[in-house]
């Protein structure tokens, strides 16, 4: 008897600033591994428990995406083990709801340029991290964060200021992360800008890992 396929809610919903670079966010994760993918926009898909997901993904969310009862049954279902995924523009999300910035970790507050630049790898053994070298190379928007997630969360990789211009948060700049909520798990990743990204190897596989680990998989 086959074995059904993870189920991924991916939610693309924008009401501010919408990236160009959606549609391929959801073509990787349908290619990414043996997921079923749900792909909306639409806020009433998270009005009803959501207990049928190995994770909900937002894929560059932007602004207020979620009614009050998509507000309650995303906090029920993460509080009692589900896993949630940030890409991107998730931490521009949900400024209202206060649990929102508890859940994510840290909220955007301004990015540099797209430019090229360094990332360092905090920890190796993450299904994250673990593939890349110890200083990857990468083109993004280096997000700064209102707040430094170190002290609440597992810090996976951090950007090298001194690699690109325009930094903001100094020698301690988080990029990526994760750490458990409730019974649930979550992981963020601030990379994920353009197109471009979601067909790169290093990056698919970083995606991916963060996947595995919030849905319990790896």
């Amino acid at each position: 008897m086959a074995v059904a396929a993870p189920r991924l809610l991916a939610c693309t919903r924008t009401t501010a600033y919408r990236h160009d670079s959606i549609p391929a966010a959801v073509t990787a994760l349908r290619t990414l591994g043996p997921f079923e993918v749900t792909a909306t926009e639409d806020p009433a898909a998270l009005e009803h428990p959501l207990d049928g997901y190995a994770a909900v993904v937002f894929l560059s969310t932007s602004g207020e995406v979620l009614t009050p009862a998509g507000r309650e049954h995303l906090t029920a279902y993460v509080e009692s083990g589900g896993g949630f995924v940030g890409v991107h523009a998730a931490a521009c999300t949900e400024y209202d709801w206060p649990y929102y910035g508890d859940l994510l970790g840290a909220r955007f507050d301004r990015h540099p340029a797209y430019q090229p630049g360094r990332a360092v790898i905090e920890d190796r053994t993450h299904p994250a991290t673990q593939h890349l070298p110890a200083v990857w190379q990468f083109t993004d928007e280096w997000y700064d964060f209102r707040t430094n997630p170190r002290s609440s969360t597992h810090v996976l990789l951090s950007a090298d200021e001194s690699s690109y211009d325009g930094g903001g948060m100094g020698d301690d700049h988080p990029l990526a992360w994760c750490h458990e909520k409730g019974a649930g798990r979550v992981f963020y990743t601030a990379l994920g800008h353009a197109a471009e990204a979601y067909d790169d190897p290093d990056f698919r596989a970083h995606l991916l890992g963060g996947i595995n680990w919030a849905a319990g998989l790896s």
